[in-house]
């Protein structure tokens, strides 16, 4: 599985995704949208608005959050296939 992860370092949700992944043990590439040239406006195209993160699965992108109510545990653990 390729996995890429769109998040910056101020967003509270992006650090709640990375240590879902770390915890997991599921590896992937952070993109960081205010360091990476044109990372901010790839997520803009693809996703209509400027919302991270963003996961990158094998091509699909998936937002992992819902706003108003953060990290999505029990959804990413059933696309995972990890415990929640």
């Amino acid at each position: 599985m390729d996995l890429l992860v769109y998040s910056a370092t101020w967003c509270r949700d992006c650090r709640e995704a990375k240590r879902f992944l770390d915890k997991h043990k599921i590896p992937y590439t952070e993109i960081d949208i205010e360091r990476t040239p044109g990372a901010a406006d790839e997520v803009l195209r693809r996703v209509g608005k400027r919302a991270i993160p963003q996961f990158v699965i094998d091509g699909e992108w998936v937002q992992p959050y819902r706003p108003g109510e953060g990290f999505l545990h029990e959804e990413m653990s059933a696309r995972f296939g990890v415990p929640e």
